[in-house]
């Protein structure tokens, strides 16, 4: 997240609107679209949202090398090895979610992958992750998202699920209006399935 932050904090100055790191943090969220309404009003027409967000995710992708967190790879290997379905839910673009996944060989974790393309409101609607719940054909309270942003945490709390926090980039303090939350971790190396099953 914090590298979106700084690639719109990068294009927003060049569009005349500078913001400090941390107005754009606490402004940031949802897809697209919805940012670029929230921030210009009725300034840009569609034609030229999908520009400035298209330039914008470019600018993303060329200064991003992804790595998974530590502790992540096995998590990944026990949860499908034990038949766990798995899904990602993102409010990011398609092109920068096959880009992770493409990068990081990801392809075979998720029995579905989902963008802010696939869904018409953006989190912390809870959209795409009642979207994903409802194709791994689980019901939403049954399900455990990993979320590292303040709205994905609140789309999560209105979708009915659990949450576990990854504070890469948001720290605990930040959701304490969501009561969903089971923890906060910063990598994965304590977590497995057993561990999952305790703190569920």
């Amino acid at each position: 997240m914090m590298v979106h932050h700084r690639a719109w904090q990068t294009h927003l100055a060049s569009l005349g609107l500078p913001m400090d790191l941390d107005t754009v943090m606490k402004t940031i969220h949802g897809i697209n679209s919805e940012i670029i309404e929230r921030l210009f009003g009725d300034k840009y027409d569609d034609k030229e949202k999908q520009r400035i967000a298209d330039e914008k995710e470019a600018a993303y992708r060329d200064i991003y090398d992804p790595e998974l967190l530590p502790g992540l790879s096995s998590l990944l290997d026990e949860l499908l090895a034990a038949g766990i379905p798995m899904a990602v839910a993102s409010a990011a673009p398609r092109a920068n979610v096959d880009f992770i996944i493409d990068r990081l060989d990801l392809q075979d974790y998720f029995q579905c992958v989902y963008a802010s393309e696939d869904v018409k409101h953006g989190k912390p609607n809870p959209e795409v992750f009642l979207l994903a719940a409802e194709t791994l054909g689980v019901a939403a309270e049954d399900c455990l998202i990993f979320e590292d942003s303040v709205t994905g945490a609140q789309a999560a709390e209105r979708s009915g699920a659990k949450s576990i926090i990854v504070s890469t980039t948001h720290q605990p303090a930040e959701f304490t209006e969501i009561e969903n939350i089971i923890t906060f971790i910063s990598d994965y190396k304590e977590l497995s399935l057993s561990h999952l099953h305790n703190i569920t």
